[in-house]
């Protein structure tokens, strides 16, 4: 009888990430990962108890990758990094975007410390020089309702063919612009309007 094939943890969360990304976070199934794998369920059950327990890996490697492309961003500008970053995790993991965007999803609790690692980030771009933790806080807010937008739109390929990654940053740029100079104009007293 042959050895029943040996998988790493790594490897078989990686299988599922693959499903996942095809499926989205839902088509996960311990038999789907073991036939991915070429093997039986039983090296899955040697490593995880049960399919929660490899979906909550899944998602952390989806985190994972979403903060890789971020730090793949070198423009000098944080805050434009993290727009831009956003909009390429929606085109290229379009499925598992729209499985974290447009669903309540109990697996992700990470939210405030997403936010604390991004307004770090935004203290450190030389165009937001000066705007306190909170004025921070409700640009990254109001971003965010854009961006998700936006990336909503070119994750389900719901803009003219002719508007591709170059426009679609243009656009987040434009609107980022607009959002940091009232903020700034506020700030100075120029701009007498509430958030």
């Amino acid at each position: 009888m042959a050895p029943k094939p040996k998988f790493t943890k790594d490897q078989i969360v990686d299988a599922a990430f693959e499903i996942a990304r095809v499926e989205g976070f839902d088509g996960i199934t311990i038999r789907k990962v073991a036939d991915r794998l070429g093997s039986s369920i039983a090296p899955i059950y040697v490593n995880f108890k049960d399919v929660d327990e490899l979906l909550q890996e899944v998602i952390q490697k989806t985190i994972a990758v979403s903060k890789q492309l971020l730090m793949e961003q070198k423009s000098g500008h944080p805050f434009h990094d993290i727009g831009v970053a956003s909009l390429r995790f929606a085109k290229e993991y379009s499925v598992l975007f729209r499985d974290l965007v447009m669903r309540k999803n109990d697996h992700i609790n990470e939210q405030d410390q997403e936010m604390s690692m991004l307004i770090e980030m935004m203290k450190q771009d030389p165009d937001l020089k000066g705007l306190t933790e909170h004025e921070l806080m409700t640009i990254l807010l109001k971003m965010k309702i854009f961006q998700t937008g936006l990336s909503l739109m070119v994750a389900n390929g719901l803009l003219p063919d002719d508007f591709n990654e170059e426009k679609s940053i243009e656009i987040l740029d434009s609107v980022a612009t607009d959002i940091i100079t009232v903020a700034q104009m506020r700030k100075a007293g120029k701009l007498d309007i509430q958030d």
